[in-house]
């Protein structure tokens, strides 16, 4: 047979498999192109289809969540302030849990499985840090005599294991009852049949579909990078080569005409004509045009079953013949949360809580929600149908104070005048004596703690008797009479003296030189914190923000400084200042019921993100 047919590419694609196979002191994980590397194709097909990179990003928002939520506190104050410091700050690199979480929710949707590293404390009396391990680079090691696994092992990358660098390094199982290892590893993921070491995603089913999708933009993307497209046969009509010369013939035409995402799809046949001239002969396909629409809706519809996303507009993409109503987008949310997300949120939070029942700290937490009602409508019908506070609350911000107006023209400065002149206090020196000056901290003031009540109240409890006439408490608002031993008030300061104010708010602040009660910062509907006087510098970009905890906003180098005085009227009992002043503090420390308290004593500018909320 005069073979004269060069040679014709038809190569089979098929997405690999996720086998098991015992291997050196692991379980090896793939086979074929991806022996041992199974992740690392997951990886892979995710970096290559829109369509189904879109999925698990969305899903895996949707698992994590907005925040961790604390159910309830049970009346245990001791086990709320320790959960809300856990939670805050879960390891040395300064992780929140909820950070973890959001990638342990993209692991487990894009892997089937998430791992995490748990560091004991050095008496091993409980769990002092959690870490997030990527999942491609683990790989379980053999199971004991027990059928248990006791090991695990690391690589940053398996497909070099063997070069020093990549040398897999062993880390305990974790194990509650063995805690002789202090770094130990939580593997947990879907169930899979079939697999026993190993857990797979829930789309496995529709890899060759996204493989499909894949190849289908690297044809139409060759088509375009490659002038010799779409397919050619090429006749040479002066001879019949040798082999050795069809080969370089091939190659050279291969280099010179086509690019890499196009090699070797022509067809080259060689004829005795002795025509010099060969024929390009283009081959077309009857309504390739159709084929590949079709094509295309076949793999978006088989991803989506395979992800068993019941609606694309769930996603943001809106199909022709779909009127993207509200109660079906509803329903669609409603059964993908219940069949999907609601299943994997168990299994993100079953290593947190499990961290949390070895440290003795049983409150109940959730994830919270991700409303689907954000991308259904535009500003315009969103503004028709709901009101301000109810788009706010579906924006995820927090409703608007009456002081509040969303299109309000009130002049930031003169808010901030009025509040200086009518709540800002000079000290006055002629009748207090100021004793103590501190910078408010954590560790000796709360928030929502009353310093100068709870310190008059300290000196009455403990029998301390003074004489004298009563006095005014001081500040122009009170209006009423009250025996007090001690004042407190509140400087705004720079943290450090030669720091120069740049924003009108911390200027003026600063200039005033005035003290405040803590009930004009926050906790009343006149406070600074209700007013707009540092419009647009508060998390988020908000006009009115806690400026006890925040001061000038995103990026303020100011503090609060606690002042405490003592009346130099009257005669007064014989007592220790400094033993009253450090049993309040004491006191201080104990009552710690709301969230991020840290951040009262830290300028914005050391804080996290600079105090950006994310």
């Amino acid at each position: 047979m005069d073979n004269r047919l060069l040679q014709v590419y038809l190569q089979q694609q098929t997405a690999p498999r996720f086998t098991e196979n015992a291997a050196d002191n692991w379980v090896s994980y793939g086979d074929g192109e991806y022996r041992n590397t199974y992740p690392q194709f997951l990886i892979d097909i995710y970096n290559s289809s829109a369509s189904h990179s879109a999925i698990v990003n969305a899903t895996a928002a949707m698992i994590a969540g907005k925040e961790i939520h604390i159910e309830e506190d049970s009346g245990n104050l001791q086990a709320f302030v320790e959960l809300k410091k856990f939670l805050a700050q879960v390891n040395r690199n300064g992780d929140t849990a909820h950070e973890l979480i959001v990638k342990f929710a993209f692991d487990l949707k894009l892997f089937g499985a998430y791992a995490m590293n748990v560091i004991w404390s050095k008496d091993k009396s409980r769990i002092a840090e959690i870490h997030h391990i990527p999942v491609e680079q683990v790989r379980v090691g053999k199971t004991s005599e027990s059928g248990h696994v006791e090991e695990y092992y690391i690589s940053s990358d398996w497909s070099k294991y063997r070069q020093k660098e990549y040398t897999p390094r062993r880390v305990a199982a974790y194990n509650a009852m063995d805690r002789t290892e202090p770094s130990q590893i939580y593997y947990v993921g879907i169930y899979s049949p079939g697999m026993e070491a190993y857990y797979t995603p829930d789309y496995t089913a529709s890899t060759n579909w996204i493989l499909t999708d894949h190849l289908t933009s690297e044809f139409h993307l060759s088509n375009i990078a490659n002038g010799f497209a779409p397919s050619f046969w090429i006749n040479f009509n002066n001879g019949v080569p040798t082999d050795e010369e069809r080969h370089k013939i091939e190659h050279q035409i291969t280099q010179k005409f086509t690019g890499a995402g196009n090699a070797g799809k022509f067809v080259l046949t060689f004829s005795d004509d002795k025509n010099s001239s060969p024929d390009l002969q283009p081959i077309s396909l009857s309504d390739a045009d159709k084929q590949y629409t079709v094509l295309n809706e076949l793999c978006i519809q088989n991803i989506m079953i395979g992800h068993r996303v019941t609606s694309p507009m769930l996603l943001g993409v809106k199909t022709d013949g779909q009127l993207g109503g509200r109660d079906e987008i509803l329903e669609a949310y409603e059964l993908y949360s219940n069949t999907v997300i609601a299943p994997m949120k168990d299994i993100v939070l079953k290593g947190l809580k499990m961290v949390l029942n070895v440290n003795n700290i049983n409150l109940p937490i959730s994830l919270s929600e991700v409303s689907p009602l954000n991308s259904m409508f535009d500003t315009s019908i969103l503004e028709d149908v709901l009101t301000q506070d109810e788009i706010r609350a579906e924006l995820g911000y927090k409703p608007l104070t009456q002081t509040q107006n969303i299109n309000s023209r009130f002049n930031e400065v003169t808010a901030l005048d009025h509040f200086i002149s009518t709540y800002g206090e000079d000290e006055d020196l002629d009748k207090w004596e100021c004793i103590d000056e501190q910078e408010v901290s954590l560790e000796d003031e709360h928030e929502a703690f009353d310093f100068e009540y709870n310190l008059n109240k300290l000196v009455e409890k403990t029998a301390f008797v003074r004489t004298g006439e009563a006095r005014k408490r001081g500040s122009k608002q009170d209006g009423f009479v009250e025996d007090s031993l001690f004042r407190v008030r509140y400087h705004y300061e720079g943290k450090s003296k030669n720091h120069k104010s740049k924003r009108k708010f911390c200027q003026k602040m600063i200039q005033a030189g005035k003290v405040y009660r803590k009930e004009d910062i926050i906790g009343q509907r006149h406070s600074l914190s209700n007013i707009p006087a540092n419009k647009g510098f508060g998390p988020n970009g908000a006009d009115t923000y806690n400026v006890w905890l925040y001061k000038g906003g995103v990026n303020c180098h100011h503090k609060w400084v606690r002042k405490i005085y003592v009346t130099k009227l009257g005669e007064k009992p014989n007592y220790n200042t400094d033993e009253v002043i450090n049993k309040t503090k004491a006191r201080a420390r104990g009552f710690r019921p709301e969230d991020n308290d840290q951040r009262i004593y830290q300028a914005p500018i050391d804080m996290p993100n600079q105090g950006r909320l994310k």
